[in-house]
C-alpha cells in the first residue's frame, strides 16, 4: 500500500507542477489526511508509514524544481504550516513556535518536519497551488483567486485528493484587458 501511495503521489504532483504551471520559489501547500489515505475517517488513525510515504512522492519533484513544499498542520496547531526558514524569509512569514507530533499537527507535518533541512511552523502562507488529501480544507492558506485542477490522479491511498492552483483577480471592469498567460 505505502509504494502505490508513493507513486500516486509522484504522478500527482508532476502533474499539478505542469498544470498550475509552478515555478521555482513558489509555494504548493499540502494537507494531508493519513488516517484517510488508509481508509479510516479523518483523524482517527494517524499513519507516519502513509505519511512518510506520501512525502516520499512529493517532496523530491518539488525540491528538484525548486518549489517549496508548505505542510499543513491539523487542526490541534490551528493548521500552521511546516516549511523551510528559507521560505519563511523569502516571504516574510512570521515563525511560531511549534514542533508537530503526529496527535497533534499530524503525521505528515510531523514527516516533513524531520526531512526538511530548516523547519519552521508559520501560522498562514498565500501559497501559489494546493493539494488537498482527505478533505484537510487548505483553502484558507491559497491566494485569494482559486482554480479547481481535476487531475488523472482522483485519490491517494483511499483518501480523495482535491487540487488548485491560483491567478491573480481580474480588477478594472468592463473596458478592462487581461494578460492571457496569467489566466
Amino acid at each position: 500500500m505505502y509504494e502505490t501511495i508513493t507513486e500516486q503521489a509522484a504522478c500527482a504532483v508532476n502533474e499539478l507542477i505542469q498544470r498550475a504551471g509552478l515555478q521555482a520559489g513558489q509555494i504548493l501547500v499540502v494537507g494531508c489526511s493519513s488516517s484517510e489515505m488508509v481508509g479510516e475517517a479523518i483523524g482517527t488513525h494517524s499513519s507516519e508509514e502513509a505519511a512518510a510515504a506520501l512525502l516520499a512522492g512529493l517532496y523530491p519533484p518539488l525540491k528538484e524544481r525548486g518549489v517549496f513544499l508548505a505542510a499543513q498542520c491539523c487542526e490541534h496547531l490551528n493548521r500552521a504550516l511546516i516549511i523551510e526558514r528559507e521560505a519563511a524569509e523569502r516571504y516574510g512569514l512570521e515563525i511560531v513556535n511549534a514542533v508537530p507530533q503526529p496527535k497533534a499537527g499530524g503525521s505528515f507535518a510531523t514527516a516533513a518536519y524531520a526531512r526538511f533541512a530548516d523547519p519552521v511552523a508559520v501560522e498562514e502562507i498565500r501559497a501559489h497551488a494546493g493539494m488537498d488529501i482527505g478533505n484537510t480544507l487548505i483553502g484558507m492558506h491559497l491566494r485569494r483567486v482559486a482554480v479547481p485542477l481535476r487531475l488523472s490522479v482522483e485519490r491517494i491511498g483511499e483518501a480523495p485528493l482535491v487540487c488548485a492552483r491560483t491567478r491573480p483577480r481580474f480588477i478594472g471592469g468592463e473596458r478592462a484587458h487581461y494578460r492571457e498567460d496569467l489566466l
